[in-house]
């Protein structure tokens, strides 16, 4: 399971510890990615995600899912998260 936000796209990171000494010594930094169950208005379903606290205060912020998944470009979406965003458009279409 890859360590990456199923919402936002965001992923590890990779930097330097540096000690008092001037040591280098290679990081990573992972995200904190929660197993989340979240609520579709529209299609009355939930789903479950992987998403990064940030991507679920981002959410929240927005409105919900829906909006979310709306307003979010295809590229930065798992293909999960298309899948239920694409449901989620022919829903409101029709």
């Amino acid at each position: 399971m890859s360590r990456i936000c199923e919402l936002t796209g965001k992923g590890r990171l990779v930097g330097m510890n540096v000690s008092h000494a001037n040591n280098r010594t290679k990081k990573t930094f992972l995200p904190n990615l929660q197993n989340v169950t979240l609520l579709s208005d529209s299609l009355d379903r939930s789903f479950k995600l992987r998403v990064s606290t940030s991507g679920l205060r981002s959410v929240e912020h927005v409105g919900g899912l829906d909006n979310w998944l709306l307003k979010t470009a295809d590229d930065k979406l798992s293909p999960k998260a298309r899948k239920i965003k694409k449901e989620i458009a022919e829903k409101q279409a029709a």
